[in-house]
């Protein structure tokens, strides 16, 4: 009997006219939320590429920063040696022009290990700008070792980060500020 029952349900409704119309509306929640899927899925990866971009430019400028700073101490190194060998004479400086001097670094072995080191680690023609795991991993640790070598060699001579960084002298990460972090609560 329950047969009976469920197939006169069946051909009823086969006959209202007005089945397409109840389910209108599940038809409309269904193709909105396609739509908005798809819509989703493009605007989520534009985002995550324009996201890339600015995080491997960021990344990439502070690694020529190091990389700067690097070339800077070794040649504060190199400044002691030219200094030591005996010159057959002095240049003359061109006029009008205004420079200056830092004065030279100590020359110690550890110091000079870590300047090299430093730039071998920041050096921007030998980082991977592929877009795989394994390279944009490799970057990372680089980068990380070299800001970590450059806070040693900072240490050593006695070099801060006035200017660069926050009141209180560490190294923030440059995108920190839109992220919440870096700035001092009050």
């Amino acid at each position: 009997m329950a047969t009976t029952s469920t197939s006169t349900a069946i051909s009823a409704s086969a006959d209202d006219p007005f089945d397409a119309l109840l389910g209108l509306e599940d038809d409309f929640y269904n193709q909105g939320y396609n739509q908005g899927l798809a819509d989703g899925l493009v605007a989520g990866r534009t985002e995550g590429r324009q996201l890339g971009l600015e995080r491997g430019f960021q990344k990439f400028v502070e690694a020529g920063r190091l990389q700067g700073r690097a070339i800077v101490w070794a040649n504060r190194l190199r400044v002691r040696e030219a200094t030591r060998a005996p010159t057959g004479g002095s240049a003359p400086s061109p006029s009008g022009s205004t420079g200056v001097e830092l004065p030279p670094l100590p020359q110690t072995p550890r110091l000079e290990k870590h300047v090299r080191t430093l730039y071998a680690l920041a050096e921007t023609e030998s980082l991977s700008t592929e877009n795989t795991d394994e390279a944009v991993n490799d970057f990372d640790d680089r980068l990380r070792r070299a800001q970590g070598r450059a806070k040693i060699i900072e240490r050593m001579v006695g070099e801060g980060q006035r200017g660069h960084g926050g009141e209180d002298g560490e190294n923030h990460d440059p995108g920190a500020a839109s992220k919440g972090r870096g700035v001092a609560e009050v």
